[in-house]
């Protein structure tokens, strides 16, 4: 059974139904004490970066997230549930001062530079490529996945990169490391390639 973090951030009904479609269980979860329930963690979200930490914090999620990945059981992160899972970010940054984040995966979340002639936030369909990694099992190089954000994940070790994407630069679209799978794109919003990525975390062993 997979859990989906309800911190308040984002648009949690549409992952839940994208997986149900696939014929897996899933359930929301909000408290600390309900994650024994469930065999996959998965943290969606939508919006600001200093708010989702707040939002995790005041439920006592952040520190039940850190240790749901120490444990080694497969864990999800999308969008912004990817973004927080890094050290720290530019979004909200006070006095130059950088929001701190989980912390669990070594690197820093930047915006998109607004003098490069972009569209920011980065809205729609766009194509991923370098795949590796579980959560793309089946899926083909240069498939077509949806993304809406104004901030990308900047890994301190490439390593951890499972997918990257072209948006005025290369950046990660994707990373993978150990039991930590995230996407900077939507899944649920990504029809038949989505719904497969969401089917391959499903079925990771637990």
């Amino acid at each position: 059974m997979i859990g989906i973090l309800d911190y308040r951030c984002g648009n949690l009904r549409s992952v839940q139904k994208a997986l149900e479609f696939k014929g897996h269980r899933a359930v929301m979860v909000s408290r600390p004490e309900d994650m024994g329930a469930v065999t996959h963690l998965l943290l969606p979200g939508v919006g600001a970066f200093a708010d989702g930490m707040k939002h995790l914090r005041e439920q006592g999620l952040d520190t039940a997230v850190r240790g749901w990945i120490a444990s080694g059981r497969p864990f999800l992160g999308i969008c912004l549930g990817m973004q927080l899972l890094f050290e720290s970010s530019e979004e909200g940054a006070a006095g130059g001062k950088p929001v701190a984040g989980l912390g669990v995966l070594p690197g820093r979340v930047k915006a998109f530079p607004a003098d490069a002639g972009l569209k920011v936030p980065h809205m729609g369909w766009n194509q991923l490529h370098g795949l590796r990694g579980p959560l793309f099992s089946g899926i083909a190089d240069g498939a077509h996945v949806y993304f809406v954000h104004g901030y990308y994940c900047e890994p301190a070790e490439d390593a951890i990169v499972a997918a990257r994407c072209g948006y005025g630069r290369d950046f990660c679209a994707s990373v993978f490391s150990g039991n930590i799978l995230a996407a900077q794109f939507h899944p649920e919003k990504s029809q038949a390639v989505g719904l497969g990525i969401l089917d391959n975390f499903a079925r990771l062993p637990a």
